[in-house]
């Protein structure tokens, strides 16, 4: 008898919070950015995460071997074909052989996130950096790939897209994180960074980098952020930065924000001077 007293109709209300329905709609959106900045916070505290290295780049590097395989396949296709598909085959090989000038990035990537992991985990834990990134493929997964093989953790900042984006086998799990928001994601990205590496990329990974160019030029933060920009054929050829000075809308200083390099060696010396600063 008791236990029916204290039963709830059923036509009792649902409390907000337990309501999926709201959660889930066009006015739950406020509480939804709230959570994805609250959850990730709380797990962040309770792993003891306090600095980061991130690694921005293309979700769409290929390994040096899937490249690679690629390109003898491609190769092989180009030969045995002709007539109106041979069109297609020979974009398709360039394609290829692009794909594999690229790959070496992934490789590069890989190694200095072995590099910057196996450095930190010489530190005291309250010293360490941790690699972090979107926890997606290409440069992501590389970052990743390096922490793993250093016998360090990464942490892999998801986020849910219609395309490309898929969770890497290399983020340490309990440091994977899923965004709808890509706001909020790169907030994370930022809060916790002592240093950026930004891989050549698209229209993400230059967002990216021009949002973080952007606060430490304006001084929305205090701490000092070295930023290496890997690649300079690639980066010198997609942004002119020199026109941006000649036209006036930045200043000589601000090309001081950033540092290019081209090889791991020198992209590392660079930022365990820098990072040991901290």
């Amino acid at each position: 008898m008791n236990n029916r007293k204290n039963e709830k109709p059923e036509s009792w209300p649902v409390k907000a919070y337990q309501n999926t329905e709201f959660l889930t709609s066009r006015d739950g959106r406020a509480v939804r950015v709230l959570c994805e900045f609250q959850e990730p916070e709380a797990r962040f505290r309770k792993l003891n995460v306090r600095r980061t290295v991130v690694f921005f780049g293309s979700a769409r590097t290929l390994t040096p071997e899937s490249a690679e395989a690629n390109l003898q396949s491609a190769r092989e296709n180009l030969k045995r074909h002709k007539g109106q598909a041979r069109r297609e085959l020979e974009y398709a090989y360039e394609k290829a052989k692009r794909d594999v000038t690229m790959a070496h990035y992934y490789r590069d990537a890989a190694a200095l996130s072995e590099k910057i992991t196996s450095w930190s985990l010489e530190l005291t834990p309250a010293q360490r950096f941790i690699v972090c990134s979107g926890g997606g493929p290409g440069i992501m997964a590389a970052a990743s790939e390096g922490a793993h093989r250093a016998g360090g953790v990464s942490i892999g900042l998801n986020i849910s897209l219609p395309f490309e984006q898929k969770p890497n086998l290399f983020q340490t799990k309990k440091y994977t994180f899923e965004f709808h928001y890509f706001f909020i994601r790169k907030f994370w990205f930022f809060y916790l960074a002592r240093a950026l590496i930004v891989f050549p990329g698209g229209f993400g990974t230059c967002d990216e980098l021009f949002e973080v160019l952007t606060l430490i030029q304006t001084r929305k933060t205090s701490k000092p952020m070295p930023v290496v920009m890997f690649g300079s054929s690639f980066w010198k050829e997609i942004i002119n930065f020199d026109a941006m000075v000649k036209w006036g809308v930045v200043s000589s200083d601000d090309l001081k924000l950033f540092q290019f390099a081209d090889n791991v060696d020198d992209a590392f010396e660079y930022l365990k001077k820098e990072l040991s600063r901290y």
